[in-house]
C-alpha cells in the first residue's frame, strides 16, 4: 500500500549547468540528497499572503540562496 504523503509525481526541472554544479556544491556540503533540498526550497515558497511551510529551515534555505549568489 502507498503512503499518501509520499504519493510521486516526477518532476523535470530544466537547470543551467551552473545551477546544477551550486545545487551539487550544496547537496555536498550539507550531506542531503538534491530530491529533499528542492523539496524543502518548495515548502519554503510563500503563496499569497500564506507560507506554504512545513517544516522547513530558513538557515539552510538561506544558505543555498547565498551559496546561488
Amino acid at each position: 500500500m502507498v503512503n499518501k504523503k509520499w504519493a510521486v509525481k516526477r518532476l523535470t526541472v530544466n537547470l543551467t549547468s551552473t545551477e546544477r554544479q551550486k545545487l551539487s556544491q550544496y547537496c555536498a556540503k550539507t550531506g542531503r540528497p538534491i530530491n529533499d533540498v528542492i523539496r524543502e526550497l518548495l515548502r519554503s515558497l510563500e503563496v499569497g499572503n500564506a507560507e506554504v511551510s512545513e517544516n522547513s529551515s530558513s538557515s539552510e534555505v538561506s544558505e543555498l540562496a547565498r551559496i546561488q549568489k
